[in-house]
């Protein structure tokens, strides 16, 4: 918790617009997640004229929206926070993995200590953005009829903002609630006594069915592709411990910065098969003791290239959650053996309870590999063995992640070309930063970036900075404008699949390859190199203009 009393900054749900109808600025930041957060208050240093457009009622990002009951963040603290010395020196947080309330908390103080919000539009959604090449500028209008325009376009728009939701036949048939975990209703959900119906079994899915399941309520839990849920560990942080601790949050920060994925573990440099079993157990057991993703990031990395220590790693994860489910058909749908789909492969996720939960008599698995939907009826979910009756339906069925976003924004590159058009038959950036002829377009949290897998606000600190050393090199070589050719953008493509090809990751239908919205192009959408190398990669790359086109001179505005 902040300094600042909890009552300084709950319920400041900002509504203003800063009196402005139409607006020209130096950059123009879209998303007031972490990414916008962190660039508004970086580029605004640089002395530019800073402006941030974000859609919802204050910054927060996936934060704001995501307001299910059981909504946590599974990256632990103090390395899912800005590395901001005034924003962590005046909070401290609660838990090891905060709730959402906590991080809406969080995202105020952020707020309060950076007065950001005076740079700020919020309930601002963008429509339309195209280059004037004229006056080297890009030109941003809004569903409310505004009109930006600014040198520097930043989007910060996350991966997590455009809903997914499967085009099951009858779905409009249904005569009870159905409802996106991401449009949870402002007033709640009453579910009691009633029959709940859970579709989606990734992380929204884990955290809604542990709270769901202890309801009064009977809940269907709808699975195709059983998650591999890790144990979280939650626990509580004292203030003392944390104040104790913040003496090493800037080693802590850097070592997020330089590691593979995120997080400053500790690199185990034995291979899984170089390690005696018993060192591999031993080993093994301290990740999963520790919790979180200690037991997939600090141990073997093998797993992900290897299909036989994939099976030692998936036959570890099923003994012990098999463990805790007394049931064999639920155990065999939760955790099946033998295993059908490659460890870690789609996303794992963490839990408290979730294994226990299932175990509850109120709580009925549906294996839709056995049994698949086949139409929503109006009474609730008919799969090939009967119609299961249900008075609501939640649907924990994702995004479409990583770029539905940008391709929501009607974005048009120098050409007149959308950007929709130019990834029809897959994505194309140079570094995860640019998109060829878009000059001066940025990008954070992006595809072809380590973006989700690993921790968000390291990378997105690296991504951001690199940004901001950008524009001052345009001040000090004379640069009016960069951007992408298609030859550098394939060649990063090439790079990204390359890497991948040398991992499991392709042999997943997962959102990581795009293959959970149908119709999106197949192609792993991440680049699998870890933080550290992608950091020392874009910064060589800035060093030279490495890839880059360059235009120096003078502007006409």
């Amino acid at each position: 918790m902040p300094v600042l009393e909890n009552s300084e900054v709950q319920g400041q749900e900002r509504t203003h617009t800063n009196g402005e109808h139409d607006l020209e600025t130096d950059v123009l930041i879209v998303g007031g997640g972490f990414g916008g957060v962190y660039a508004l208050w970086k580029l605004r240093q640089l002395g530019l004229k800073t402006k941030l457009f974000e859609a919802g009622a204050e910054f927060g990002g996936t934060w704001h929206w995501n307001s299910y009951p059981g909504a946590r963040v599974d990256s632990e603290m103090p390395f899912y926070a800005l590395s901001i010395p005034e924003v962590w020196k005046t909070w401290n947080w609660t838990e090891r993995f905060p709730s959402h309330d906590e991080l809406k908390l969080y995202f105020r103080h952020v707020d309060k200590v950076l007065d950001l919000s005076k740079d700020a539009y919020f309930h601002t959604i963008v429509t339309e953005a195209k280059y004037d090449r004229s006056k080297k500028q890009w030109v941003v209008k809004t569903r409310d009829g505004r009109t930006a325009r600014c040198k520097y376009l930043v989007l910060a728009t996350g991966s997590s903002y455009r809903k997914h939701i499967p085009a099951f036949k009858g779905l409009d048939k249904f005569k009870g609630q159905l409802v996106h975990a991401a449009d949870w209703p402002n007033e709640g959900l009453d579910v009691k006594g009633k029959r709940v119906g859970i579709i989606g079994n990734g992380a929204t899915g884990v955290q809604l069915i542990q709270e769901m399941g202890k309801q009064d309520a009977d809940v269907s839990v709808f699975i195709r592709t059983p998650i591999v849920a890790l144990p979280m560990r939650q626990r509580k942080l004292s203030v003392e411990e944390q104040e104790t601790s913040k003496m090493t949050y800037g080693f802590l920060y850097d070592g997020a910065r330089n590691s593979r994925a995120g997080f400053p573990f500790k690199p185990h440099t034995k291979g899984f098969w170089e390690s005696t079993p018993e060192e591999r157990r031993k080993l093994m057991e301290e990740g999963w003791s520790r919790g979180g993703f200690a037991f997939n990031q600090g141990t073997y990395r093998d797993f992900i290239f290897d299909k036989e220590a994939n099976k030692e790693f998936y036959q570890f994860w099923a003994d012990k959650v098999r463990q805790r489910i007394k049931d064999p058909v639920k155990a065999q749908i939760a955790a099946p053996i033998p295993q059908k789909k490659w460890f870690a492969t789609k996303r794992p996720s963490l839990e408290q309870d979730y294994y226990d939960v299932i175990n509850r008599d109120n709580v009925k698995l549906v294996d839709l590999n056995a049994t698949p939907i086949t139409e929503f009826q109006e009474g609730g979910i008919a799969t090939t063995d009967g119609l299961h009756e249900l008075d609501i339906v939640l649907l924990a069925t994702g995004y479409d992640a990583v770029t539905g976003s940008l391709l929501d924004m009607g974005l048009e590159d120098k050409n007149g070309v959308s950007l929709r058009e130019k990834w029809k038959n897959g994505v194309r950036t140079y570094l995860g930063l640019m998109i060829p002829d878009m000059p001066n377009l940025f990008m954070v949290y992006s595809p072809q970036a380590p973006t989700s897998f690993s921790n968000g606000p390291p990378i997105i600190e690296i991504q951001v900075d690199w940004i901001a050393s950008a524009l001052e090199k345009f001040r000090s070589e004379g640069i009016v404008a960069i951007d992408a050719p298609e030859a550098s953008a394939e060649e990063w493509y090439d790079e990204v699949k390359k890497i991948g090809d040398k991992t499991l990751y392709p042999l997943a239908d997962s959102w990581y390859m795009g293959a959970n919205v149908p119709g999106k192009p197949r192609e792993l959408l991440l680049y699998l190199g870890g933080v550290n190398v992608y950091g020392k990669t874009i910064n060589a790359a800035l060093d030279s203009w490495k890839g880059f086109t360059v235009e120096r001179g003078t502007r006409d505005d």
